[in-house]
């Protein structure tokens, strides 16, 4: 039988749903002639149809018939085959079982189901039932996209949420919130409900980026729904309606938290409870029974968080670059965590700001309270990269997937928590902490704990990987445990006292204590040395065993005994470490409420001293927030690339202000804002390369970090409380949904103008630059009109139709702003700088020479553009350019092909004049002539 061989592999691809596959193979599982062993695989894979079925044999997992094509294709892994079923060769392929996790890994990316079937028993023990016998195997776990505990199949900056979603049905009385979503990351027991709009579902999906999502195929069908879930980078799973039972959602929820009532909690609707059910019934079928760590369910939804679209998330590059970085992201710039853990609340935290000012100003008393405490941030940074994950490593113990490193993480997280608690606490005598540091470091200390003490008395330093190896409980911690590890290392030290005994005992200097395969252990003295041990009194104790030419062998009551206590001394020390295990992974279990919460005090504590981190380190400010809509930010700065910037030694960024609404402070500013130029919607013009698009993406980047709780880039920032986040910035066409950049364009439009209230805030660029000018024209001319009278909403509007510049003198609430530059021999100089005032033209040829266009390209752009913008329509434009020159081909011979201007009617007479030839009346005439052809060209 042929194993595999792995071969290079390709960079894995976005994830996929396991169909479509090759025609399956047929297969019986009441076929005749099948050996036990195969009988028994294809009994397990009719229970486990839907999933590929990892069969353990030995040092494999094996992999059969179409589950074998499947995987092989995608694992890049050799197909073989092995026997015969109904005729056919059996497809085989398998992957070794050192290197399952990544071979798993691989497969769950891409949307595989996987049935691990483990052997239930040793080898030994199934041939004692007789030959034909075969080892008990069974699946042990199901493994899907959103059900990963393994370390090494997780991300550890990342959550990966399983979410389930419920679509209400038409004509209830919650229509108004069509969609019910629960989202739990087993990995950690972080747990979300909420109910959102339809309109709102591509963006909630975004946000919560799940591995996995569960739905019924009615849900699935509706318009868009498996789009938005594929966008969100999830593998959709169809479970059945029933699934949805609102009630056993209640009962499942209660059981799980340990309570009879849920009004501790929070209400739940009845749609959210039905998406719970599902949830918590799909967990309890993929890890067999086996009951997760569930910390208790956060509300979200509109009311609690401000909305962000899923364009806008793409656009905003909030986790993520356009690329797929996380480098070049938001996230990226301002990540100054130590942990997993920080940095997964980082994450969770800037993609859901707030809208509650309460807890925002609790966020931002504790970072502004550790920015100024530069010793205290040192040593909690220090302090904290001590501490494992302690969230997963608890998750693994409660799911038996755990090992003495997860004990130890236990362990080690205890130390870290309670050596932050006493930072805080020793700083907290001299001024006193915030309220939410005062709470956390409560959280890290709690009272009546033991579990540190005895987890430090029982584990060593440093445990191995696996619990089956044995070695990671201390010596001194089990007496029983202690004893049989000195018989079993110590075996020999053992006989010699023994041997040392017998000699005493016999008075034979020759007696020995020797082994072998064949007899075991055994006394052995010379053949002229026996008589003693063979005659009273020793006769009765030494009885004999063996005689050889040279010696004779005994063997005693006490090293029959001594031997079968050393034989079974490993497996015995191996089964008493095994009590240990289970009785610390017990403990563990059940103060798993308080270690939930100290796990959690710890990534919020690593998440603010990182806050506080990068604010130290950029000289970023505490915003003001409040219930206005102000919008007034001075200095204001792009976090990522300002960072960009410096890395490259580019120079400083130019800030810039921001000032929209009215109730913006009406002082005079040094680039020439006033209270005239601070109108609710910004009309902003310039230059291409010259910082629009900078300069919108860096206000909004500006109010998402002021209302997760963190300090902003700028020497101030004054901000209403924003409601919903649009940004349209940068285009892109959709063909797999045939979808042009603008149908793309003015889908996300209609988003922004149907949803956008007086309390949102809108950046958009070059709206309606995807069609012909004058369609784009009106549609951005009417778009900004509407945004003005109708939504009201604070927006910067980005374009290059300077025509729309006139609306700010007839349009209330309407300002001209544009990006400076300076022309300088032909050229420009972007000085990035945003003042008042309106562009008088867009220097697009300028950007092209910089681009490094050919020069015959740019002096014939600058004449088109010179005639168009002096025709007074498009039909005299079209007449002009019906007289302007084309491109003629000038290639002398050998050289590299050119493109020259075809001179004019005007330019070839003037060729043919030669002043000095000329009579006056000759000169007369020809100055007629020219006025002619003057008068003649268009324009």
């Amino acid at each position: 039988m042929s194993r595999t061989v792995a071969k290079s592999s390709p960079a894995d691809g976005a994830r996929q749903p396991i169909a479509p596959q090759p025609p399956a193979h047929a297969i019986d599982p009441a076929a005749s002639h099948v050996t036990p062993s195969m009988a028994q695989f294809l009994e397990i894979k009719a229970a486990n149809a839907d999933c590929v079925l990892w069969y353990r044999m030995g040092d494999f997992y094996e992999l059969f018939f179409n589950d074998a094509v499947v995987v092989a294709e995608a694992l890049s892994i050799t197909l073989t085959k092995r026997g015969k079923h109904l005729g056919e060769d059996i497809p085989m392929c398998g992957v070794p079982v050192v290197r399952a996790d990544e071979y798993l890994q691989r497969l769950v990316r891409k949307g595989f189901r996987v049935a691990v079937c483990e052997q239930l028993e040793d080898p030994a023990e199934a041939r004692k039932r007789g030959g034909k016998s075969i080892v008990r195997r069974d699946v042990v776990r199901l493994v899907t996209p959103g059900t990963l505990t393994e370390e090494a199949l997780l991300d550890a900056k990342v959550r990966n949420y399983l979410t389930a979603l419920y679509r209400l049905e038409a004509g209830t009385e919650e229509t108004a919130a069509p969609y019910a979503l629960a989202s739990l990351d087993i990995s950690t027991g972080e747990f979300e409900v909420g109910e959102i709009a339809a309109g709102d579902l591509p963006g909630e999906l975004v946000r919560l980026g799940p591995g996995e999502v569960l739905a019924t195929d009615v849900t699935i069908a509706a318009e868009g729904v498996r789009g938005f879930i594929v966008q969100a980078g999830a593998s959709v799973t169809p479970v059945a309606g029933a699934s949805f039972d609102s009630l056993a959602g209640d009962r499942l929820l209660k059981a799980q938290l340990g309570v009879t009532d849920l009004a501790g909690f929070g209400s739940f609707s009845r749609a959210e409870l039905a998406a719970i059910g599902a949830l918590l019934k799909y967990v309890e079928l993929t890890q067999l029974g086996k009951r997760p760590m569930l910390r208790a369910p956060k509300k979200t939804g509109a009311s609690a968080i401000m909305v962000i679209d899923a364009a806008t998330r793409t656009s905003l590059e909030l986790l993520r670059s356009t690329s797929g970085e996380k480098a070049t992201s938001l996230f990226g710039a301002i990540d100054r965590t130590v942990t997993g853990p920080g940095a997964r609340e980082l994450a969770g935290r800037l993609g859901s700001p707030l809208r509650d000012l309460g807890i925002i100003s609790g966020r931002l008393d504790s970072v502004g309270y550790l920015v100024d405490q530069d010793a205290l941030r040192d040593d909690l940074r220090d302090s904290l990269r001590r501490a494992p994950d302690l969230a997963r490593a608890m998750s693994r113990l409660a799911f038996q997937r755990g090992g003495p490193r997860d004990l130890a993480a236990v362990r080690d997280a205890l130390a870290a928590a309670r050596k932050c608690a006493q930072l805080l606490t020793a700083k907290a005598r001299d001024i006193g902490l915030p309220r939410d540091l005062n709470e956390i470091a409560k959280r890290l200390t709690p009272e009546g704990l033991e579990l540190h003490r005895r987890l430090g008395e029982a584990l060593v330093d440093e445990p191995p990987p696996f619990r089956r190896d044995g070695g990671f409980v201390r010596a001194g911690f089990s007496a029983d445990l202690d004893m049989a590890r000195r018989l079993r290392e110590d075996s020999r030290q053992v006989m010699a006292v023994l041997e040392a005994k017998y000699v005493e005992q016999t008075g034979v200097k020759t007696l020995k204590v020797r082994h072998n395969n064949i007899l075991g252990y055994f006394i052995e003295v010379t053949a002229n040395t026996s008589k003693p041990l063979l005659s009273a009194p020793h006769a009765d104790t030494f009885k004999h065993r063996q005689t050889m030419v040279s010696a004779v062998r005994f063997t005693t009551d006490e090293l029959v005994e001594i031997e079968g206590r050393i034989s079974t001394a490993g497996e015995r020390a191996i089964g008493l470490e095994q009590d240990v295990f289970n009785q610390l992974a017990e403990a563990i279990a059940k103060s798993e409420a308080t270690l939930g919460s100290l796990a959690a005090a710890l990534a919020e504590i690593d998440c603010t001293q990182g806050l506080a981190e990068i604010a130290r380190e950029q000289t970023y400010v505490r915003p003001t927030l409040g219930e206005s809509t102000v919008f007034a930010i001075e200095g204001g700065r792009h976090p990522v690339v300002e960072q960009a910037l410096k890395a490259e030694r580019k120079g400083p960024f130019i800030d810039n202000d921001c000032v929209l609404g009215r109730s913006a402070p009406k002082k005079k500013r040094g680039n020439g804002f006033d209270e005239a130029a601070s109108g609710r919607l910004w009309l902003v013009t310039g230059p291409n390369m010259a910082g629009k698009s900078t300069f919108l993406r860096q206000n909004a980047l500006i109010t998402v970090l002021a209302q997760m709780g963190a300090f902003v880039p700028a020497r101030s920032a004054e901000i209403g409380l924003v409601d919903r986040l649009f940004s349209r910035v940068g285009a892109a066409d959709d063909l797999a949904r045939g979808r042009s950049t603008f149908m793309v364009e003015m889908v996300e439009t209609a988003g922004i103008l149907n949803q956008a209230t007086e309390r949102s805030l809108v950046i958009l660029d070059e709206i309606g630059r995807g069609t012909a000018t004058f369609d784009g024209l009106a549609i951005a001319w009417a778009t900004v009109e509407y945004l003005n009278a109708s939504a009201k909403c604070r927006t910067l509007f980005a374009t290059h139709y300077h025509e729309i510049t006139a609306l700010a003198g007839k349009l209330p609430d309407v300002s001209n702003v544009t990006i400076d530059v300076k022309e300088w021999q032909d050229s420009i100089v972007f000085l990035h700088k945003v003042k008042a005032g309106a562009a008088d033209r867009s220097y697009g040829i300028q950007v092209a020479k910089l681009a490094g266009l050919p020069g015959p390209v740019i002096a014939r752009a600058s004449e088109v553009l010179r005639l168009l913008e002096s025709s007074d329509s498009k039909t005299a434009s079209a007449a002009a350019l019906d007289d302007l020159p084309l491109f003629a081909a000038s290639r002398p011979k050998g050289s590299v092909p050119a493109l020259s201007v075809k001179p004019s009617p005007l330019d070839e007479a003037l060729a043919k004049i030669n002043p000095d030839d000329l009579t006056p009346k000759a000169a007369l005439d020809a100055l007629y002539r020219l006025k002619a052809l003057v008068k003649s060209a268009p324009g």
